[in-house]
């Protein structure tokens, strides 16, 4: 599905990018056989910040499908470095384990863009239902990406992810002061929470950090994991209770449930916690902590998409009633 082109400012050059004969004359040096560019299309664009473009190539007689990421404020040499690092450490599209990321293929320096080959595959959201074997191979991906470690400078912290939260909820709750009461006490439950995660020394490992289902690719038996801009060096449980509550929060919005996948997401979380090492004893609780902060979020990830507005009152329910239970463990 097309993104709708419009006008950007701050990439003044993104109708160059999707003409044909301009993106072949950029392109005919990262792929010496290229023969025609046969249709590019525009999958997703955020005004003034990236877009993401599909070039459908034919090379040597073969066609195949390349995407091109563009970065506003400059090109992502840091995420195409650590995607290409990943790629080159176990990976690649061929490894054993069927856990992989998309290759990375060159970058065009005029139009601050890097290339990555297309991958097959549906979401991991439209197949948890049907899957039985996905919350153990969903595991499985989260704690490679954990442990084969490439070099980045990035790190995020419990303070950061409480900045971001506090940050986002304020926002929210100027836009709807009916609900600033509560939220001001959330707030103040996250600090909470935050202390807690404190007290005790958190492992460092490399993270994902925007891990949720529809970041997975399933095709058959082949996971591929996608979107790794956020790629830096924090706490595991992050992406455990980012991808949990991603599960939450759908199963609230999809079915009125917010329990509807809640088996699924303790296969998820055992399996991932049979992998770890006994030295980490707080990781359980840590990932709960996560969930519950993630599921915050969400609030105001709701308030910014129209079409969830009056999926709000439940969240804000869910939230204060998990938070109870935190405080009642």
């Amino acid at each position: 599905m097309m993104a709708e082109i419009f006008s950007d400012p701050k990439i003044p050059w993104l109708p160059f990018a999707l003409d044909r004969q301009l993106a072949q004359q950029h392109l005919a040096s990262i792929f010496p056989g290229l023969q025609g560019i046969k249709k590019t299309e525009l999958l997703r664009h955020k005004p003034g910040r990236r877009a993401l473009i599909a070039y459908h190539l034919e090379t040597d007689g073969v066609e195949g499908i390349i995407l091109g990421k563009i970065r506003a404020k400059g090109t992502d040499y840091k995420s195409y470095g650590s995607q290409r690092a990943l790629w080159e450490n176990g990976f690649h599209g061929q490894s054993e384990d069927g856990l992989s990321v998309p290759k990375p293929l060159g970058i065009v320096e005029p139009w601050q863009m890097w290339l990555q080959r297309w991958v097959p595959g549906q979401p991991a959201t439209e197949l948890l239902i049907t899957r039985p074997d996905l919350p153990e191979k969903i595991a499985a991906l989260a704690h490679k990406i954990h442990s084969h470690s490439v070099p980045t400078t990035k790190t995020h912290t419990i303070a950061t992810e409480l900045q971001i939260l506090g940050d986002r909820l304020r926002e929210f709750s100027h836009q709807q002061p009916q609900w600033q009461t509560q939220i001001q006490h959330f707030i103040a439950q996250s600090e909470q929470l935050g202390e807690v995660l404190n007290k005790y020394p958190r492992p460092t490992t490399t993270i994902h950090r925007d891990f949720y289902p529809d970041q997975i690719l399933v095709d058959g038996n082949h996971l591929w994991l996608v979107d790794l801009d956020l790629y830096c060096k924090g706490d595991p449980a992050v992406d455990l209770g980012n991808f949990i509550a991603h599960m939450t929060e759908y199963s609230l919005r999809t079915w009125g449930n917010p329990d509807a996948l809640v088996r699924k997401e303790q296969i998820l979380k055992t399996a991932f916690l049979a992998k770890q090492s006994p030295n980490n004893p707080h990781l359980s609780q840590a990932i709960d902590i996560y969930i519950i902060l993630t599921l915050l979020r969400h609030i105001a990830i709701s308030w910014r998409i129209p079409n969830r507005h009056h999926h709000i009152p439940a969240l804000i329910e869910l939230c204060g009633d998990r938070l109870l239970g935190m405080e009642a463990n």
